[in-house]
């Protein structure tokens, strides 16, 4: 990274799990720079979803360079996922024809829900498979993977924890780390922001601030997605060692259930 720079620049690791992104500074200069990152970066930034791209480069390697402007700014409070802008900013992905349009190009095919539970099951360990939450969430998972469909697949960022959010010392708010982007139906980030942040009895109200009505069909869709979810974290959290994070995704897996879908209730 450093010879893309003269030797006044100071590069420094941005931390991270992929250890590729970096800061570069030189006076006033100040950049965010990442190896490989997101191909449709351009794009977001043009959105205004992420901050605005400077440049990108192809080393000779083969790898990708891109530098963006390095904003001063915080992660978004937990308590702060409730907020309006939150919900106009995802909402404002989710309608992007330019994103929509550009991830096809890519390739990207609809992440149907079939497709993920056969993923899911492949992933997942034998010795995870027999605790009763786990298996109880496969059983949900496969009674009622025929029920969520959708003809809308849009662009969705796949991890929408609060630490994705950055608000700029400016006010500005942006989603960013786009490397889990997926062609998927918009439960799937709905359903994980509602599920982490937001209390049951206010989710029609942080719907109607999303600009959709929280329909029993909605529900049902956002809950199978997000026991999928959970169900992934589960296994990566466990292949990473982190014992605590598989403590804590099955204590979500379990809240997951201590309120029926009314949508089930019918059936």
């Amino acid at each position: 990274m450093e010879h893309l720079f003269d030797q006044e620049w100071e590069i420094i690791s941005a931390g991270g799990a992929s250890g590729e992104a970096f800061f570069a500074r030189f006076d006033e200069q100040k950049l965010f720079l990442k190896r490989n990152s997101s191909p449709f970066i351009a794009v977001l930034s043009a959105e205004g979803i992420v901050p605005r791209l400077k440049w990108t480069k192809r080393l000779e390697n083969g790898d990708v360079i891109t530098a963006q402007h390095w904003l001063n700014g915080r992660e978004l409070k937990s308590e702060e996922m409730t907020g309006l802008r939150v919900a106009k900013l995802l909402k404002k992905i989710h309608r992007s024809k330019p994103l929509t349009s550009m991830i096809r190009r890519l390739g990207k095919e609809p992440n149907e829900a079939t497709v993920m539970l056969d993923e899911l099951k492949s992933t997942l360990d034998l010795d995870l498979t027999l605790l009763k939450p786990v298996r109880e969430a496969i059983e949900f998972l496969q009674k009622n993977v025929g029920e969520v469909t959708t003809k809308e697949f849009v662009v969705c960022h796949g991890d929408v924890n609060h630490n994705n959010w950055l608000l700029s010392d400016n006010n500005e708010l942006f989603l960013i780390d786009w490397d889990g982007a997926m062609l998927a139906d918009p439960a799937v980030d709905v359903g994980m922001l509602l599920y982490l942040y937001i209390p049951e009895k206010n989710w029609a109200q942080w719907m109607q601030q999303y600009g959709e009505i929280l329909t029993d069909e909605f529900r049902l869709r956002m809950k199978w997605y997000v026991v999928c979810q959970a169900l992934n974290m589960l296994q990566w959290q466990k292949n990473k060692g982190r014992l605590h994070d598989v403590t804590k995704w099955m204590n979500f897996l379990q809240y997951c259930f201590q309120s029926d879908c009314p949508i089930e209730k019918k059936k």
